[in-house]
């Protein structure tokens, strides 16, 4: 199985960058980053709030087909 990020792949979608993300939740850029590149993952209410932002469904953020 390949290495899939979702909220890579969504933020390439939505055609926004992880520093917009960082600065719409008011963290570091460092962590989204992470989170993109699965080193580390977000809290499910951070989780929540990325997919508010993207104005998507939690569940996009989660689905691998």
């Amino acid at each position: 199985m390949e290495d899939l990020n979702r909220l890579k792949v969504v933020l390439v979608e939505k055609k926004k960058t992880s520093k917009w993300l960082a600065e719409e939740l008011g963290k570091n850029p460092s962590t989204v980053s992470k989170w993109c590149t699965n080193v580390s993952q977000p809290d499910l209410y951070t989780l929540k709030r990325i997919a508010d932002k993207l104005n998507i469904g939690i569940k996009e953020l989660l689905a691998v087909d």
